[in-house]
């Protein structure tokens, strides 16, 4: 089973520090001010409503829609989650399209090249972009290690058991307090 992130909604304050930690965790810059405009891009969005606020990440789906869209190959599996292998993205959104949660968005950096030795920028680059839940990141996904009220928790097979396993104990009370009234 692939792993993802789940966000309780109940919990979530809307703080949005979940984003800035992601920023954070994929730059390598440590000062936030620095993070401003152009190279601010979280891999998980907050929504906010004006009852509820929760964060939006990628679900790393068992039979992911963006990598059977993806003409180029350029989204994966690896080690249980969905990866994209940037050198491989041709930033045509096919992978925007074909999520269902709208976890997945296409993003333009200045496109760097060499040539002799000479470091030119020429342009822009897309780039598909989405949680890849800091595969990289020894802690785990910097989102769930910063979340003030623990909103946010990393689904696997285990915690999955345990929530259904939860959720059926809860009926099955619920059913027999309606059948004693």
């Amino acid at each position: 089973m692939n792993r993802f992130i789940v966000a309780e909604a109940s919990k979530c304050i809307g703080c949005r520090t979940c984003e800035v930690a992601c920023v954070l965790a994929h730059t390598g810059k440590e000062d936030v001010e620095a993070l401003a405009g152009r190279e601010f891009h979280p891999r998980l969005k907050v929504l906010k409503t004006l009852t509820v606020s929760a964060p939006v990440t990628c679900h790393h789906c068992e039979d992911a829609p963006c990598v059977n869209a993806c003409p180029s190959h350029a989204i994966s599996y690896r080690d249980a989650t969905v990866q994209v292998d940037q050198s491989k993205c041709l930033g045509c959104k096919t992978c925007v399209v074909a999520c269902p949660f709208g976890a997945m968005e296409v993003i333009s950096r200045p496109a760097i090249r060499s040539f002799a030795g000479i470091v030119v920028a020429d342009g822009v680059k897309a780039e598909a972009h989405k949680c890849d839940l800091c595969i990289d990141r020894a802690a785990g996904p910097a989102c769930v290690a910063v979340c003030p009220t623990d909103a946010l928790h990393v689904m696997d097979e285990t915690r999955l058991a345990e929530t259904r396993a939860r959720r059926q104990l809860r009926s099955a009370l619920e059913a027999s307090n309606v059948d004693a009234a």
